[in-house]
């Protein structure tokens, strides 16, 4: 299936043409990771509401269209960000939509998150207006709701491309990644006395790092393995939200345990996926019989 070959018939295809499917979802899928950062930076810098509650306005210019302090520039910035990000995913959704030669499970994704997209938005307002952690954590898993939505649509558009090689070097990544995640995690307490901000956006950068690691591993493991070898790979991916989701809250002691538990488990399922899969390709080369 091509996406970068097309006749020219509308301004859109001509665009997609030039740029190509993939790169341009590769692009959102970056734009869309990167909003996700800043409204982490946004929240653990304590700039939610530096704008003054406006929304979506600021706090200086005209218009109150401007941020008036660095901390309300965090907010203005994460919104600007936001924006692009949100005509990237209606862009990239049309044209998956109206592209004949893009997989229809990719424009079904696609759609899915632009529909998502709005509710996100009014969340955003409501994180500004009201401020609640309800509000706070409903606003922040729709917002990883959409990015994996995304994700798994740009790693079936890459598909044929990536081969068990890819597979591998995910999985190492995870096991590079996990446990720089533990360590800026606040479990470690005692060696650090503050969760920073810095730390923080680290830390949820690593995370989607894994979550990218173990969805390609999954995906493209079920297209170049059987048997034994997909076990360890598709588990990997429910792995990564346990870490997230009790990362999330491991600066409470007595969810410290579960998520050194996940963290654990989800070490253990990336090795044994690569000696798993690394024996299915050795396997594999020695079955392939030599030309004469």
């Amino acid at each position: 299936m091509s996406y970068d070959n097309h006749t020219p018939t509308s301004r859109l295809r001509s665009v997609i043409d030039r740029v190509g499917f993939p790169h341009l979802l590769t692009a959102t899928l970056a734009l869309v990771a990167a909003t996700i950062l800043l409204g982490i930076a946004a929240k653990a810098t304590g700039s939610g509401l530096a704008c003054e509650a406006n929304w979506p306005q600021c706090d200086a210019g005209p218009y109150n269209l401007l941020p008036g302090s660095l901390p309300s520039f965090y907010e203005w910035f994460h919104r600007f960000v936001a924006m692009f990000a949100g005509f990237a995913i209606i862009g990239s959704a049309l044209a998956a939509w109206r592209l004949p030669d893009v997989d229809r499970r990719v424009a079904g994704l696609l759609v899915l998150g632009m529909v998502l997209t709005p509710v996100q938005v009014a969340l955003g307002r409501e994180t500004v207006q009201q401020y609640t952690i309800d509000i706070l954590s409903l606003h922040f898993w729709t917002a990883v709701l959409i990015f994996t939505l995304f994700l798994v649509a740009t790693v079936l558009v890459w598909a044929p491309r990536l081969t068990g090689t890819h597979v591998i070097g995910a999985l190492a990544l995870g096991i590079v990644a996990l446990p720089a995640h533990v360590v800026l995690s606040p479990v470690i307490g005692s060696e650090l006395s503050s969760y920073s901000p810095t730390m923080q956006m680290t830390q949820y950068g690593v995370t989607l790092v894994l979550l990218g690691a173990a969805i390609v591993a999954a995906m493209i493991g079920r297209r170049r393995f059987t048997g034994r070898v997909l076990v360890p790979l598709l588990a990997a991916p429910p792995l990564v939200v346990g870490v997230l989701f009790f990362g999330r809250q491991a600066i409470n002691p007595a969810l410290e345990t579960p998520y050194l538990v996940a963290a654990a488990a989800l070490l253990v399922t990336f090795v044994a996926g690569i000696v798993l899969a690394r024996g299915a390709d050795a396997t594999r080369d020695t079955e392939t019989p030599l030309s004469p």
